[in-house]
């Protein structure tokens, strides 16, 4: 007989240097029951490099949904179960959302073991502002679906940062200066491995280097958000108004569900952009008017 359900571990693993993991993240491998993985034969080069004992099971994009309440059945059983993506963190664009969703609806406890993140890493490489800063992960690979997407990103006064496959980089970063304008990019290649490298230009730029050189390996781009002096005084006032009113809608709906004042205020913070002490201004204005 069990005394509780075991423990899902969201496990980062390096993006490519194999130094880049943590002890505490070797540890939890050697010790769970199984190990879900997005790619086994990836995650076994790694184990064996540890001299760790592979309790493998694929969890990929195309069986996740599938998989997801057998493994949330064994965590209810009481195994423990670490869960990692081919390289960087489970969940950010790759597959573990769901298993976590599900193992969390089921009281199972969740613990992330953080560690490696291209996200982080292109960020505070970039020379961008790091903060604030909105992750877009991998855009759409048809050209109208992209720049729609980008579209809607125009406006953000926030540091952007997406992933992209070598062989849509160029048509990526035309539709960038074309939608966007020419702005700064940090466009990070191999982060960790032999050939890292962190390309700092803009758009136009870019766009004229990646076309004289065909783009290999894995890409995260960091680009620029709009600048205060591309918004008109009428627009930039209308924008933080609308920023405003976006981190009051959110700091409604934390309160709502229960969240600490805490909690509410990282959830409009990050909805919002604005700093965390306006933010807290506006929650404190909020409470005074409930009590009136």
């Amino acid at each position: 007989m069990t005394s509780g359900p075991g423990t899902l571990y969201v496990v980062a693993t390096p993006i490519g240097n194999l130094e880049d993991i943590s002890l505490r993240a070797l540890r939890v491998l050697r010790d769970a029951a199984l190990i879900a993985a997005e790619d086994t034969r990836r995650t076994r080069k790694l184990l064996t490099h540890y001299r760790i004992p592979a309790r493998l099971v694929s969890l990929r994009e195309h069986n996740e949904r599938s998989r997801a309440p057998v493994l949330v059945r064994r965590l209810l059983d009481g195994d423990s179960i670490a869960l990692v993506s081919d390289a960087g963190t489970p969940g950010l664009s790759d597959p573990g959302a769901t298993l976590v969703r599900a193992a969390a609806d089921a009281g199972v406890p969740v613990v992330p073991v953080p560690g490696a993140s291209a996200v982080l890493a292109a960020l505070v490489a970039s020379g961008l502002a790091p903060e604030p800063v909105t992750f877009f992960g991998f855009l759409a690979a048809r050209g109208a679906e992209r720049r729609r997407a980008l579209e809607a990103m125009r406006d953000l006064p926030h540091t952007l940062v997406l992933f992209e496959a070598p062989h849509r980089l160029r048509e990526t970063l035309e539709d960038l200066l074309e939608v966007l304008g020419d702005r700064r990019i940090a466009v990070a290649r191999e982060l960790t491995k032999i050939h890292e490298e962190v390309h700092r230009a803009t758009l136009s730029e870019a766009v004229r280097a990646f076309s004289a050189h065909p783009p290999r390996g894995e890409f995260t781009l960091v680009i620029e958000g709009i600048r205060s002096d591309e918004i008109g005084a009428g627009d930039a006032a209308a924008a933080a108004e609308a920023a405003r009113e976006t981190a009051r809608d959110a700091l409604a709906r934390a309160a709502t569900g229960g969240c600490s004042p805490r909690e509410a205020v990282r959830r409009a913070v990050e909805a919002s952009g604005l700093r965390r002490n306006e933010v807290y201004r506006l929650w404190l204005a909020i409470r005074q008017e409930a009590h009136k």
